[in-house]
């Protein structure tokens, strides 16, 4: 199947040959057809397979007829960066058109956009809550709205938007075409997409999973020893361009600094940093500037880098959902990808729903951290040889257990000797961990 078959405009079909598509990706496939038909859409598929341009095509179709200079489309997206991603996209198919596209997000100047509007842009792509201050303050009218976009909805109800998109709503005509994407479909947003879409077309392309061509790798690792753990892959492995997550704006900040120490190319993008700064940041990373992005999820949704090799769950994420979002990024457009996935302990119950979620176990190594790595992974010790605390259980009053000097120290109190911490080393090629056993044999004791 080629984009032929779908009959666009001239200037778009251009446009989508000068981009260099030849055939559809399977969302597009199935949600093309009914969009030119003006039908409603719930779409449910993964990241990195194609939804943009599932319903920028349609909508530049449609705007090619009827009034110009006049807001006619609009795009809600929960993250500046994803807005900016959809903003541009659109500029890139829209460039024989003469259509324009202007984005609306907080963190910027609010009079440039609303000048950009008032000139004639017939589609606004924006985040809830500034798109929300313009209506407010009357900057601006969506009475003309023929197409209304809710693009990952599921993370516009992670960030709490639901209340905004509800009052979003009501500046909009009740007479227009709906189209709701998300990569997945909790209760809540199910609900919503019942109360919004008349009579929809679903189109499910396994929204709930990860791409088949992403492989994923899980170490079990002290948190004391990620930071070795993440220098030891980093050195081993040829990981062209990687996104590495973690929980935190802090650690975010504090893990790129470190990383930088040692000598990487490296930025990090989270909440604290000024929108000038976070574009700097994005740019750097998807010219080839920066190697590494170390990144809060704010960047899950709002990266469309095609050659992204790893994606590093350096913590783990909070929901199984995210960790499709995680690793989305990764395996884009039928490429491979890897995504590992650091864990302790305490974050094996959430491994256990991902696996569920991905239908197989995630391949498992442990790490075992040298000396010689860092200084916070001295003392650490492989994960499962560690033994259990029992510290509160040996009476105050009995004398601390003198430390042993090595083998020979543990021969005399007769306890086994203690096998020396091993590398954690790589079969680069493949991208993949080996076992390391026979290494482990030949520098035991």
């Amino acid at each position: 199947m080629s984009f032929t078959s779908f009959h666009f405009h001239a200037k778009i079909s251009a446009a989508i040959n000068d981009s260099g598509y030849t055939s559809p990706t399977p969302i597009q496939q199935k949600a093309i057809p009914p969009l030119l038909e003006g039908r409603d859409l719930l779409g449910l598929a993964q990241t990195g397979t194609g939804k943009t341009a599932a319903f920028v095509l349609p909508m530049l179709q449609r705007l090619m007829d009827g009034p110009r200079k006049k807001v006619r489309a609009l795009i809600v997206a929960p993250t500046r960066e994803l807005a900016e991603q959809i903003h541009d996209y659109i500029n890139k198919l829209a460039g024989h058109t003469g259509l324009a596209s202007a984005v609306v997000y907080g963190g910027v100047g609010k009079q440039g956009q609303i000048d950009k509007i008032r000139r004639g842009a017939e589609i606004i792509v924006a985040c809830p809550g500034r798109l929300l201050d313009h209506l407010d303050a009357k900057a601006f009218r969506l009475d003309k709205i023929e197409m209304l976009v809710l693009d990952e909805a599921d993370h516009m109800f992670d960030k709490g938007f639901l209340p905004a998109i509800r009052r979003i709503l009501k500046y909009v005509p009740q007479q227009r075409q709906t189209l709701i994407f998300s990569a997945t479909m909790p209760a809540e947003i199910r609900r919503l997409a019942e109360t919004i879409l008349r009579e929809p077309v679903t189109v499910q392309i396994d929204h709930d999973l990860p791409a088949p061509t992403i492989s994923h790798v899980l170490f079990q690792v002290e948190q004391q020893s990620k930071t070795a753990l993440l220098k030891r892959i980093m050195e081993q492995t040829d990981m062209v361009s990687t996104l590495v997550f973690t929980r935190t704006k802090h650690k975010a900040k504090s893990l790129a600094q470190q990383l930088e120490k040692f000598g990487y190319s490296v930025t990090s993008l989270q909440g604290n940093l000024s929108q000038q700064k976070r574009q700097q940041a994005l740019d750097g990373f998807k010219s080839g500037e920066f190697k590494i992005l170390v990144a809060t999820d704010i960047a899950a949704r709002g990266i469309d880098v095609s050659r992204i090799s790893h994606v590093v769950n350096y913590d783990m994420p909070d929901t199984a959902e995210t960790y499709t979002h995680r690793t989305g990024r990764t395996g884009r457009a039928c490429r491979s990808g890897e995504a590992l996935t650091f864990a302790g302990r305490e974050d094996m119950q959430m491994v256990t729903l991902i696996e569920r979620n991905l239908g197989k176990k995630m391949a498992r190594q442990a790490f075992t951290a040298l000396p010689g790595d860092t200084l916070e992974a001295a003392e650490s010790r492989p994960m499962r040889q560690r033994p259990a605390a029992r510290s509160s259980q040996r009476p105050s009053s009995q004398p601390a257990r003198r430390k042993s000097t090595g083998n020979a120290g543990a021969a005399r109190q007769g306890a086994k000797p203690r096998s020396r911490a091993v590398p954690f080393d790589f079969d680069v090629r493949s991208l993949s961990p080996t076992s390391g056993r026979k290494e482990r044999r030949t520098n035991a004791g």
